[in-house]
């Protein structure tokens, strides 16, 4: 590839692509080549998303498809549009980062069961590689296929891997709550400001698809078979996401363990105290709190992230920069906005 990476967005106009937007926008190896949007195409960025007005990106026409070449395409997509773009990108020699969860999970099987489509290209979800890069990334460097995680898996993996490696277990129970900007920029009813103002509700209890997601990576990852009990809630905030792990385990320091499995990871941070969704708000961090209830035998885990950050965009900038050699960390926010 050359020093400058030439990188198109596909669906730059939703969260996670103005989200990348922000991200690229400053980093000195990457040049945005094209935004691509359907539904918006022939307005400039800045008419769509104001906050880009008088930058040089926001002066960019947005394109039904791409017109130049490039190197490398983010794709942010529903899951189906994504898995018929992906074998075209591929065929043309380029490396692709697929936001959606198209091709997350190995058994095509489980897409019919629980995102209700059929996988068209079933050989193409081995290739891909899993994009969560505290566990996978050497595997990462030299994939042309990156599936970018969940949101919600990237909070509970990160707080489930250290102790899967030490207990073995059969079920974990996993109680996570996201801002709304994780359903995506689409409008729906009940994400509606009248009725999600003062209110918070579970969704998908009985089945929701980042299950056999979580499942499938600690598989990979760890080689063992673990059933997640997963139950998510979705809370009046913008953005943020706060999971929280229920691991039957005793005898183990769980901070000297958290502390040793993340001494060299630049992203993820084991803190004194249960910790909140504004410490990592607008960054790339994962904050890890791990606690003992003596009393139930129990490991607590806690974790927090930006769903649009760790969980989405920064996460697939971090992803990038693996597939490319560039400094793992190059461009990615650790300083969070506050208040």
């Amino acid at each position: 590839m050359e020093q400058t990476l030439k990188v198109s967005i596909f669906g730059a106009t939703g969260y996670t692509g103005a989200e990348l937007l922000r991200i690229l926008s400053s980093h000195p190896k990457v040049r945005i080549s094209e935004l691509i949007s359907g539904s918006t195409a022939g307005s400039r960025l800045e008419e769509v998303l104001p906050s880009f007005t008088g930058t040089d990106i926001g002066k960019k026409v947005l394109l039904p498809e791409p017109s130049e070449d490039f190197d490398l395409a983010f794709l942010c997509l529903p899951h189906e549009a994504s898995m018929e773009l992906v074998p075209k990108l591929l065929s043309q020699g380029k490396k692709v980062i697929d936001l959606s969860g198209a091709y997350r999970i190995r058994e095509a099987e489980a897409y019919t069961e629980f995102y209700g489509f059929e996988h068209s290209y079933p050989e193409l979800l081995k290739r891909a590689v899993y994009g969560l890069p505290e566990l996978f990334r050497e595997d990462i460097r030299e994939a042309d296929l990156v599936a970018n995680p969940g949101c919600y898996p990237t909070a509970t993996l990160l707080a489930l891997y250290p102790l899967l490696k030490e207990v073995r277990v059969d079920s974990v129970v996993v109680h996570a709550l996201s801002g709304v900007s994780g359903a995506g920029r689409k409008t729906r009813q009940h994400f509606h400001y009248p009725e999600m103002e003062e209110n918070f509700f579970a969704y998908s209890v009985e089945k929701h698809r980042h299950t056999p997601e979580m499942e499938e990576a600690i598989r990979r990852a760890l080689g063992i078979d673990v059933r997640v009990r997963f139950t998510p809630v979705v809370v009046p905030a913008s953005r943020g996401m706060l999971s929280t792990v229920y691991v039957d385990a005793e005898g183990i320091n769980l901070r000297e363990l958290y502390m040793e499995a993340y001494s060299g990871e630049s992203f993820v941070r084991v803190v004194d105290r249960p910790p909140m969704t504004k410490w990592v708000l607008g960054t790339n961090l994962c904050m890890i709190y791990p606690a003992y209830d003596p009393r139930t035998s129990k490991a607590v885990v806690i974790s927090v992230i930006d769903n649009l950050g760790k969980g989405a965009s920064g996460q697939a900038v971090q992803n990038m920069n693996l597939i490319c050699g560039f400094d793992e960390d190059l461009s990615l926010p650790k300083d969070p906005l506050f208040p």
